[in-house]
């Protein structure tokens, strides 16, 4: 099989720059990458943005996601030329599941009390809400593990998350039929390792690495986030 390209999808509160370090790992190996925006709108919606961007890449794709990216590649994932997922401290859903009802089933992160709410304009006209991190929170709760300094940066540029993602329900499993490998942030205060546990179980994703990690792992461990996608597209081969 021709090698894949790699599309690494970042999740909510970040944005392709949460990818750096891994995507600097993955290059300079050779690989074929791309780390797309994602619109952090609706799942739906984000699914939707993400499936059309794979499907004009010529050849294979490995998909990636973060965190909320997970969601988003779970939907996504069932684009034909999607070979693979790798999910990374993220949500592997089933179909009809929100990520609010996944998360809503274990004990709550740091993260449900160092949110803010914010209203928006939709394009219909109607009223919106986009989610953040609390910008003094964040460096603890969002980016523990990263330096102090990057992690204040990455507080003031977070990318919000519309309100509609938590209920929206998952549409299709794409790890139902494309092989699936799961990284487990096992310090993480973002999302409760557990919840990450238990969708990988679920999904029956080939492997699960646990790494000792918070959430952002692909900026405290990038060499170790890197081995695990180029170990599936080994086992792809």
């Amino acid at each position: 099989m021709t090698t894949p390209t790699i599309v690494l999808v970042h999740g909510a509160f970040a944005d392709a720059g949460s990818w750096a370090p891994v995507t600097r790992q993955l290059l300079d190996q050779g690989h074929a990458v791309l780390v797309p925006p994602v619109p952090n709108r609706s799942l739906s919606g984000d699914a939707e943005y993400i499936r059309r961007f794979v499907e004009q890449i010529e050849g294979p794709v490995l998909l990636a996601g973060h965190s909320y990216g997970g969601a988003v590649i779970t939907v996504a994932g069932a684009d034909e030329n999607v070979v693979g997922l790798v999910y990374v401290s993220g949500y592997a859903l089933v179909e009809g599941e929100s990520l609010g009802q996944l998360q809503g089933g274990f004990p709550d992160s740091d993260l449900a009390a160092n949110l803010v709410y914010q209203p928006y304009t939709l394009p219909d006209g109607s009223d919106g809400t986009d989610v953040s991190v609390k910008i003094d929170a964040f460096p603890a709760v969002f980016a523990a593990g990263v330096d102090v300094r990057t992690a204040e940066v990455f507080a003031v540029s977070q990318r919000p998350l519309s309100a509609l993602a938590f209920g929206e329900a998952a549409s299709v499993a794409a790890w139902r039929t494309k092989p699936a490998w799961g990284i487990v942030s096992s310090s993480d205060h973002t999302i409760n390792p557990e919840v990450e546990r238990f969708g990988y179980q679920r999904a029956g994703v080939r492997a699960v690495v646990e790494i000792d990690a918070p959430h952002l792992v692909m900026q405290t461990h990038p060499v170790e986030v890197a081995k695990v996608i180029t170990d599936a597209i080994a086992e792809l081969d």
